[in-house]
């Protein structure tokens, strides 16, 4: 968005001092001003979009701009402390042709905490215990760009929130794997998801559209049930739960895209990894 020209440059500057061979980074300007950050040999370039198109959709653009295996989506104002994070997943995608998603671990830098909302699992006591999950971190992962291709890259039209879920799914579904490693880290400043305007609404819409489009009919009314009853007694203020019932309205009246239900087969499979998608 541009608004964030010092963490921007302190990540590009984390990128370019990874061990091994060099990385080629897109810059997004999502609907903000371009960043005076490309450079001479084309390592970093940039891509101006004259509105913003949401989170999928600019991730999706940067992703098309790159010829490579595997694509890291990194958020503009975090970090990498580690030099050795390129070669750490180098030697993980290599180790394993089915692994298609790495889920980084995000620690906040004043607190060294990570916030459990960040652990892509149902237990999330002990951020530091890495292993396979269903689901992934938008803003600190790495993607095989096989996986972009047979899944259909992230959804453009949820703009915001479950994006990642959706593409997990469909990922899981063509039989790639995902892996949280809690040794590859992003340090990012720590925040709430209510920050923004939208949270509420789109937060329901999407958990709509992402049933909608994934699960086998008889589980959409369980895993929408459930996370109902789970945003009521997480004790949501009343104009939060109104804008999330507005969002739920709107995700059965709205086009939610092709649909593509899982095979009971990967429902099994997410079940066996401890999260069956019921909630």
């Amino acid at each position: 968005m541009g608004d964030r020209p010092e963490p921007l440059a302190a990540l590009l500057a984390s990128v370019a001092g990874q061990h091994g061979d060099p990385i080629d980074v897109v810059v997004v300007a999502n609907g903000g001003p371009v960043p005076d950050v490309a450079t001479a040999d084309g390592r970093v370039r940039t891509i101006g979009l004259p509105e913003n198109v949401g989170i999928p959709a600019g991730r999706n653009v940067g992703a098309a701009a790159l010829d490579v295996d595997v694509v890291l989506f990194l958020d503009d104002d975090g970090d990498l402390p580690d030099p050795g994070v390129a070669e750490l997943l180098r030697a993980a995608f290599t180790a394993d042709p089915r692994l298609g998603i790495v889920s980084f671990r995000i620690v906040d830098p004043e607190t060294q905490t990570t916030q459990r909302r960040h652990v892509p699992r149902l237990r999330a006591g002990d951020p530091t215990r890495s292993g396979p999950v269903t689901t992934f971190l938008g803003g600190a992962c790495a993607i095989r760009a096989d996986v972009m291709a047979e899944a259909g890259g992230l959804p453009d039209d949820f703009f915001y929130a479950h994006e990642e879920t959706d593409l997990a799914w469909r990922a899981l579904d063509h039989g790639w794997s995902l892996d949280y490693r809690a040794d590859i880290v992003l340090t990012h400043p720590a925040t709430s998801p209510a920050r923004h305007a939208v949270y509420h609404r789109m937060n329901a819409r999407n958990r709509v559209w992402l049933a909608r489009r994934n699960l086998p009919w008889p589980l959409v009314p369980v895993y929408l049930g459930s996370w109902a009853v789970l945003t009521v007694a997480r004790g949501s203020s009343r104009a939060g739960l109104r804008a999330w019932a507005d969002g739920f309205r709107e995700g059965w009246r709205e086009p939610c895209g092709p649909r593509h239900p899982m095979a009971w087969r990967t429902v099994w499979r997410m079940t066996r990894l401890g999260r069956p998608p019921v909630v």
